[in-house]
């Protein structure tokens, strides 16, 4: 575990690299009260595929876990497939781009967007 990141088995866990990427991504935005909403859907190679996205709405039943200033939003269905999910940004010559980490996930797919 790096130092950047703060352990939470009751949700999702976004390192200190991820956030500084979605604060930077979310001043580029004209909205004002973006959040990072991850949830999981049906779909990918290997049966469920994870969506981040940037989001102002609310849903009833919403999961929010604040992580270095960054509100981080999941809905109540997707949240048990998340619980201590680590999210991270890659910066390298190699990748470029959100990684998760999910200790939930039986398997997953080579491209690392679809889990089950």
């Amino acid at each position: 575990m790096s130092l950047d990141q703060q352990i939470d088995t009751d949700g999702i866990i976004l390192t200190e690299a991820a956030a500084l990427k979605v604060k930077d991504l979310v001043s580029q935005q004209p909205e004002e009260s973006l959040v990072l909403r991850i949830s999981v859907a049906p779909g990918g190679c290997s049966g469920l595929r994870y969506q981040l996205s940037l989001d102002e709405r609310e849903l009833d039943g919403d999961v929010t876990k604040e992580w270095f200033g960054v509100p981080v939003v999941t809905d109540r269905m997707s949240a048990p497939y998340l619980i201590g999910a680590t999210i991270d940004f890659v910066d390298t010559i190699e990748a470029q781009g959100f990684t998760i980490d999910n200790p939930n996930a039986q398997g997953s797919c080579a491209c690392g967007d679809s889990f089950h």
